[in-house]
């Protein structure tokens, strides 16, 4: 299953890419997130983060018409779901409307060489305000249908949703 996940996510973005080369209509950003976990997390003597940060890299591609597609990689540094090492979140999503938009998403983990064995899905509801000729701020609000179970050891027992805000800059080319 965590093979078929990626595959998806590569065909979207490489379909994505070759569209946005024919239409002209691309976005490029970064930005960052503020996760929370919706659960209080309380396991004996294992202290792990409810809330944080991570970095996002963005691509976005049919900017300029109602649906759009956008492939995101989510960084975060430490301490996600108990693992203490560089943890990366291939996502994708689906969007719908302009200035307002939703849109529903896909997403898997990478860490210590291999993938989670089950994506988790996102909901995704957002701002995107154009700043100057090519450039825009995104402002988002994220809620991801999550099982960290799979993500190691540690968090077999933990199973809590988590919800974002996130805020991205992007230029359009």
């Amino acid at each position: 299953m965590r093979h078929l996940t990626l595959t998806l996510i590569v065909l979207a973005a490489v379909s994505g890419a070759w569209s946005t080369a024919a239409e002209g209509s691309g976005r490029l950003g970064v930005g960052v997130h503020y996760w929370r976990t919706i659960d209080e997390i309380d396991l004996d003597d294992i202290d792990i983060e409810e809330s944080g940060l991570s970095w996002v890299a963005s691509f976005q591609f049919g900017s300029s018409s109602m649906i759009k597609v956008q492939t995101d990689l989510e960084v975060f540094t430490s301490d996600f779901a108990g693992i203490d090492e560089t943890l990366y979140s291939p996502q994708a999503f689906v969007l719908v409307g302009n200035s307002v938009y939703g849109g529903l998403g896909i997403g898997t983990y990478y860490f210590d060489g291999d993938f989670a064995d089950s994506p988790f899905y996102l909901i995704r509801a957002g701002i995107d305000l154009q700043l100057a000729p090519r450039i825009y701020l995104d402002i988002n609000g994220n809620y991801r249908f999550e099982e960290w179970k799979d993500l190691g050891e540690v968090v077999e027992e933990i199973d809590t949703d988590v919800v974002t805000l996130g805020a991205a800059v992007r230029l359009a080319f």
